[in-house]
């Protein structure tokens, strides 16, 4: 049968990360270049994650449907399995079409 959990192994680790947050409160509480530079990219981190979910929220449903478009074809709405005819500059008159399956 196995051991059950030792309680000196629990109360180390919450004991290390209790001197880890002091630690770090400390060092926010100073005001050298480190922990302002610290401050400035959390901040740009959390103002980019923030505009990120509006921009989705606002254009989710537009990104969605451009990938899984409308339409005839194989699986999420792709494309056609023959390839629509080319003229003009596109194809000359000697042209082999070759397609995804040669």
């Amino acid at each position: 049968m196995e051991e059950p959990w030792d309680f000196e192994f629990l109360s180390r680790i919450v004991d290390g990360f209790v001197s880890f947050l002091s630690e770090f409160v400390d060092d926010w509480l100073a005001n050298d270049m480190r922990v302002s530079i610290f401050k400035i990219l959390l901040s740009w981190l959390v103002v980019s994650l923030i505009a990120i979910h509006f921009a989705w929220r606002v254009y989710g449903n537009t990104v969605n449907d451009m990938y899984y478009r409308q339409g005839t074809g194989g699986q999420n709405g792709g494309t056609p399995d023959s390839a629509p005819l080319r003229s003009g500059w596109g194809s000359a008159a000697g042209d082999n079409l070759k397609t995804h399956r040669e």
